[in-house]
């Protein structure tokens, strides 16, 4: 095979749109999930993360943000599923894209970008980004024989197989990550010089230890630069694969559907024209299996068309169901539409955000489900919302006063003045809820959701506690002290509250809505810049104090059956 002399290519100098502060624009992405087969719940769990990095980052008026999501409908996997369906690629990616759409929309994804690769914007932007990688010297034209993984749309090397046997029960190559089936193929395609740029990835890398997160991906990443990083195939004979995007100026060839797929991140920025106001602000999030397609191919990519890698790669770990990985011949796929119809759609938002963990990969079975929503969103949260704004308990409806004679501030040695009628324990709930927020941005900062859950769901704890312990209800409302000590705990406690449903608005936007609402907070008092936390405790006036309160919602969250006629659907593939 012919190869042209190397050329060295070099990292350009970021763009000024990745400076960190306020104001700035960011894009954040999901992978576009391929239009072979419908949704599942890693497809789902993918847009959550990035819906509620995007969420928080409004919430923060981090500056114009946008989020995008969408459909790779191109490649040979696209035309056999379409063959095997007796409809056309076209009709069935139109039917696979809309069924991805609804999903998304009916868990309250919040995209601003659905893009399709089938659009006429994302085929002239994938010809442009052709020209600039024909341009730069990185294509050249090569004789490649490979094994190739049809359901990967990837070839492999050796070192990536394992031996195997087919639907027959025949001997066979599959690979080693996988297990699908490869075939011996061999194509005169279009190759690009990915080994021109194992330095320039390395140093990228190197220079920028946060680009890969978490930690571990990152090494991974440096560990596959320091092993063979062989020329990529970049295009497919168009006699084997007519489904796709034509190579500019060579009607034989079709483009990889990979080349093709990550260039959508620029597509939906306006690329060739309008994308310098974004690019390189992009954070990408996406599962592992497909981390070395976004860490190395799809940077290296870019420095050949002569644009920075993206800012972040946010990495995330695989759902598997009872133990076991999700797969269409075991019968336990997960239908995200059914889960959410089963668990609400704040349910399950609140489920994969609170028990995914993006380091390891995590386990679905119904009953969890059941028993951390319960717990910790109808008990723990809502039981603490309804008999803290009881008619029984605070007939008047309102945010009630706070007393600072009954709940003195702490002096410098840690001593409340005396008459105070607050514990120790009481102050350490209010240390721990004014740290909550600074906590939470620093879960949020570190692709760390399930921390930032983890802490409020223990701060609703304490609260529980807080309330429980004083036992508002008992007290003497005709006694003034008694009624002045019964307001201030209801203050205490719905200023917790207020705190928790400002911070919860990424993950259960639609329970969120309800408690502030019931919490009588305007939609215009909802946004994190400048959250206080019980301002009378520092001698600060609270706006909310003697506001009435909203109307009652009902619960706020319904508990949820644990019954075996309410199984998630599992689709029939």
């Amino acid at each position: 095979m012919l190869r042209p002399p190397c050329r060295r290519f070099l990292p350009p100098r970021r763009a000024a749109s990745t400076a960190a502060g306020p104001g700035r624009r960011l894009l954040l992405s999901t992978p576009i999930f391929y239009a072979n087969g419908p949704p599942h719940i890693g497809h789902l769990y993918s847009a959550l993360l990035a819906d509620a990095l995007h969420r928080y980052r409004g919430l923060r008026g981090a500056g114009p943000g946008r989020l995008s999501t969408g459909t790779d409908e191109h490649g040979l996997k696209i035309q056999q599923a379409a063959a095997a369906a007796g409809t056309s690629p076209p009709e069935l990616c139109e039917r696979i894209s809309g069924l991805f759409r609804h999903a998304l929309s009916q868990a309250a994804v919040s995209f601003t970008d659905f893009i399709r690769t089938s659009e006429p914007r994302h085929q002239r932007a994938v010809q442009h980004f052709w020209g600039r990688l024909r341009a730069g010297g990185a294509l050249y034209r090569g004789s490649y024989q490979g094994w190739y993984c049809t359901p990967e749309e990837c070839f492999l090397p050796e070192s990536q197989l394992a031996d195997g046997t087919d639907a027959q029960g025949r001997p066979c190559k599959v690979s080693l990550e996988s297990g699908h089936q490869v075939h011996w193929t061999t194509e005169d395609n279009y190759m690009f010089k990915l080994s021109a740029f194992r330095e320039p990835l390395q140093r990228w890398l190197q220079d920028n230890p946060e680009a890969i997160c978490p930690q571990p991906f990152h090494q991974r990443v440096l560990r596959w630069l320091e092993e063979e990083l062989p020329d990529l195939s970049v295009s497919r004979e168009r006699s084997r694969l007519p489904w796709g995007i034509p190579v500019p100026g060579d009607p034989t060839q079709t483009v990889y559907v990979w080349v093709d797929a990550l260039v959508n991140y620029l597509s939906v920025l306006g690329y060739p024209e309008a994308h310098g106001e974004w690019w390189p602000a992009a954070h990408h999030v996406l599962g592992k299996d497909i981390l070395k397609f976004h860490a190395v191919y799809w940077p290296a990519l870019l420095l050949a068309a002569g644009l920075p890698p993206p800012e972040k790669i946010l990495v995330h770990s695989h759902w598997t169901v009872h133990g076991q990985k999700m797969s269409k011949s075991l019968g336990n796929v997960l239908d995200p539409v059914a889960c959410i119809r089963r668990f609400t759609p704040d349910g399950f938002r609140y489920f994969l955000l609170r028990q995914g963990v993006p380091e390891r990969d995590c386990d679905y079975y119904e009953e969890k489900v059941v028993k951390v929503v319960n717990s910790e969103l109808a008990d723990a949260l809502g039981g603490l919302l309804n008999r803290s704004t009881a008619l029984s308990i605070n007939p008047t409806s309102t945010y009630p006063c706070f007393s600072e004679s009954c709940f003195p501030k702490l002096r410098g040695a840690g001593v409340p003045r005396a008459g105070g009628r607050a514990s120790a324990e009481d102050y350490e709930l209010v240390a721990s809820v004014a740290s909550l927020p600074l906590q939470v941005a620093s879960a949020f900062e570190a692709f760390q959701i399930y921390k930032a859950l983890e802490c409020i769901a223990l701060c609703v704890r304490q609260t529980n506690g807080f309330f429980q312990r004083h036992q508002p209800w008992k007290l003497d409302r005709d006694n003034p002290k008694e009624q002045q000590w019964l307001d201030t705990i209801l203050h205490v406690t719905l200023e917790c509250l207020r705190v928790f449903g400002m911070l919860l608005q990424p993950v259960v936007p639609h329970a969120a809505d309800r408690l502030l609402s019931r919490l009588a907070v305007g939609p215009e008092e909802r946004t994190l810049v400048g959250l206080t936390f019980l301002p009378r405790y520092h001698g600060q006036p609270c706006p909310f104090e003697g506001r009435p309160l909203g109307p009652s919602t009902g619960l706020l969250f319904p508990r949820l059956e644990n019954s075996l006629r309410h199984q998630a659907g599992t689709q029939k593939l």
